[in-house]
């Protein structure tokens, strides 16, 4: 990293793998002050769209030097696109967060529609954009993290070999909620803010049936904000009201689950829903 992008981003480290499958992803490590894996090993937190969430997530590193709440030591990779793909994370995203199946809610459509009239995306980027949600492969990246990235950050970082998280935020959070529901033995604490579950249909509610009474033993922490719930939008009115029903179902039936309503918009929410996950799932 350059001296210029060190100084924005202290103790972090830059470089880009190849998945199996051919996509081309770009990683930032940072890690604790002062970290010396020799005598103390800190485990990974996984920050899903880190093209977008680095700059704001990243520095929140400090806070486990923080004399008033001082958060459990961490390295925090977050995961993003390298290369051309970089340009159009916005889309990507949609092909590698969202689960297998997940029907495309008529509200999300409309939102996109209202944003080629706003001036705010093409009509060739409208398409693009939902052309990846056609054939989404959640499981495919959670492959990814967990049997290619992971044990790349485990070798070179020297991490403990528990306490492992997962953080991501809107369709991020979905893939936080999924990972979740899956089981998947790598994360002990997991971090689903404003999950971008919109539709009633959506395969998350399909695969909390299934699991019954069976929940994952992991923490979660789920965040909404006030103004996705307050506001005139559908797509966040939805995605709000499913991540309570989400929830509902989830305290009913004992799971380890908390949750937090934040003062923030959609857009806005990011950095204090990674915060809010920080306090909740990994306070000292």
């Amino acid at each position: 990293m350059t001296t210029m992008w060190q100084g924005c981003l202290a103790d972090t480290d830059y470089f880009e793998l190849r998945s199996s499958g051919g996509h081309h992803y770009g990683v930032w490590v940072t890690t604790p002050p002062s970290y010396d894996p020799a005598t103390t090993q800190a485990p990974a937190v996984y920050v899903l769209d880190g093209n977008w969430a680095v700059g704001m997530t990243a520095p929140l590193i400090v806070t486990q030097k923080d004399p008033m709440q001082q958060i459990q030591p961490y390295i925090q990779v977050s995961v993003g696109y390298a290369g051309e793909d970089a340009q159009h994370w916005a889309r990507l995203r949609n092909r590698d967060l969202v689960p297998p199946g997940e029907p495309i809610a008529q509200e999300f459509v409309d939102a996109v529609e209202t944003g080629i009239r706003t001036g705010a995306m093409t009509r060739e980027e409208a398409d693009a954009y939902l052309a990846e949600l056609q054939d989404t492969h959640a499981d495919a990246f959670l492959s990814f993290l967990t049997a290619e990235l992971h044990p790349r950050i485990e070798r070179d970082y020297g991490t403990a070999a528990s306490g492992h998280g997962l953080f991501g935020y809107s369709y991020g959070g979905l893939f936080s909620l999924y990972t979740w529901l899956t089981g998947n033995p790598l994360f002990e604490t997991i971090g689903a803010g404003s999950p971008g579950v919109v539709g009633e249909d959506s395969q998350i509610f399909a695969m909390l049936e299934k699991l019954g009474d069976s929940l994952p033993a992991a923490q979660l922490h789920l965040t909404v904000n006030d103004q996705e719930l307050l506001g005139d939008l559908a797509v966040y009115q939805n995605l709000a009201k499913n991540a309570a029903t989400v929830l509902h179902h989830l305290t009913a039936r004992g799971g380890a689950v908390t949750s937090t309503v934040l003062r923030e918009t959609h857009v806005t929410g990011l950095q204090a829903s990674f915060l809010s996950y920080l306090r909740t799932c990994r306070a000292r």
